[in-house]
């Protein structure tokens, strides 16, 4: 290698090793509030934020401090209540495409209670048929005792079916009546919100009209 290309490459390594320098000048604030200029950041400062900054002192980049507790649960909240809303105008939406006033859906609750009590109605009247062919077998089966003659094996396994299938059928109708009452709460709701979101009260009464069949 000559002398020139040496001499050359000495500059590119100093004008290198100046840039490395500069690079790694820092200013940030101590624990005693007073301004330090370094070329490294100790861990404890660097969660107050400091700057990068040239030779010249000028600034080459900011580094925030790190948020505080208080900030992200702000943040936190703030995205939150972003996030809540951008859920409840999707669920307006939705409910204003169901229904186009509060009496739409009033009238709609109506339908589907109707439905719910008419369907533990059938099964009440099931109840009603088993109820009566139990009474029969139970009454068969007491007859039998006390004329001294054993129950058939048959007739306590139906006395036991029976009895199963009334229990299986109230626990539907118990099931269904949670139902009902899950279904008006939410209608309710539905309604509620549809008179703030179109500005109309409802006009029809959240009871069925008299002489609806009740459950």
């Amino acid at each position: 290698m000559n002398r020139s290309a040496s001499a050359s490459l000495v500059v590119v390594i100093a004008l290198l090793f100046s840039a490395a320098v500069e690079a790694r000048l820092y200013r940030y604030t101590d624990e005693h509030g007073q301004t330090v200029i370094s070329n490294t950041v100790p861990a404890r400062a660097s969660v107050r934020g400091y700057e990068v900054i040239d030779s010249k002192g000028r600034v080459v980049q900011t580094i925030d401090a790190a948020p505080t507790q208080q900030e992200l649960d702000a943040r936190a909240a703030k995205e939150e209540r972003k996030r809540a809303q951008a859920q409840q105008q999707m669920e307006d939406t939705k409910l204003l495409k169901r229904f186009s006033s509060p009496d739409d859906a009033v009238r709609a609750m109506h339908r589907k209670l109707q439905e719910l009590k008419s369907l533990n109605r059938l099964k009440r009247g099931n109840i009603t048929v088993l109820s009566s062919q139990l009474d029969d077998e139970r009454s068969r089966a007491a007859n039998l005792e006390r004329s001294g003659r054993d129950i058939p094996d048959s007739t306590l396994e139906k006395i036991d079916r029976l009895q199963g299938q009334i229990n299986d059928i109230e626990k539907e109708i118990s099931a269904q009546n949670n139902e009902i009452e899950t279904v008006r709460e939410r209608f309710e709701a539905d309604i509620k919100r549809l008179e703030k979101l179109t500005d109309k009260p409802r006009t029809l009464p959240l009871e069925p009209e008299a002489g609806t069949p009740e459950k």
